[in-house]
């Protein structure tokens, strides 16, 4: 991906998923052969690659530093004019950062978690021409966490969500889906809803972004993820996207897939 390819998105938005990994190279063999991505070189290194669908820059895949004691799991990106202010605004908020701000290839970003432990990163600076909420774009995502309303609530006063800028995001509730959905150009870009357990000893039950990616056959990447050494939950059915299962890679990474309406 080249600078060229690049562009600045829209404050508040989500920009990006990453997935930190043990090993690279096995990273991609597994998501390859489960979702039928390509890999290309990014601008970070050669520890991190791009996932992409056709000519569609998708997603992140970068390895873990050897011996450091970082989690193996997919992370939602959320554009930011500056990292330092969103930062600051995290922690004033009862949230945490875990890493950052620090400099990152061509742009600045920093990983945190919001005051129900959920993590998620920002990231100020130039980004792959890619984005949430479009038809051709197999990603979404959902925090499912303890209190929707408090934790739309801190999103939105960290990211600027809310604040009336011209083509900016907006918040609403959405009654049939029992949730807070994060719109921006009348797309969807992101929801929260209640579900999540912060005292739950599974992981997957605590508070967290979910980063699911939509498929043509649900049936047929499950079996895949099998096959290749994943862990499936049983389908069920999601109030905005149809039928969906949850996935761990063989590294532990969760993610989740659902079929393409019909």
């Amino acid at each position: 991906m080249t600078e060229a390819e690049q562009s600045t998105p829209v404050p508040g938005i989500p920009c990006w998923v990453s997935l930190m990994a043990r090993d690279l190279r096995s990273a991609e063999e597994f998501y390859g052969t489960v979702l039928g991505w390509t890999f290309r070189s990014g601008t970070l290194g050669e520890g991190f690659s791009v996932a992409h669908v056709g000519a569609l820059p998708v997603a992140g895949i970068g390895q873990i530093a050897p011996g450091l004691p970082t989690a193996v799991s997919w992370t939602p990106y959320f554009a930011v004019p500056d990292v330092d202010t969103a930062a600051a605004r995290v922690r004033e908020r009862g949230g945490t950062i875990a890493v950052g701000p620090i400099r990152i290839g061509p742009g600045r970003g920093a990983m945190a978690a919001d005051r129900e432990g959920a993590a998620f990163g920002f990231w100020e600076g130039r980004t792959p021409p890619w984005s949430f909420g479009r038809d051709s774009t197999p990603a979404s995502l959902e925090l499912r966490t303890s209190h929707a309303f408090d934790s739309a609530i801190f999103y939105a006063e960290v990211f600027g969500w809310a604040s009336e800028e011209p083509g900016g995001c907006e918040v609403g509730y959405a009654y049939r889906q029992d949730a807070v959905v994060v719109r921006q150009g009348g797309r969807t870009v992101a929801t929260l809803r209640g579900g999540g357990d912060a005292a739950s000893p599974d992981a997957l039950l605590r508070p967290r972004w979910h980063v699911r990616f939509r498929v043509d056959d649900l049936g047929e990447v499950t079996e895949a993820a099998r096959a290749a050494g994943g862990a499936v939950g049983p389908p069920v059915d999601s109030p905005a996207d149809g039928s969906e299962a949850v996935i761990r890679d063989p590294d532990g990474g969760v993610f989740t897939v659902c079929a393409h309406p019909a």
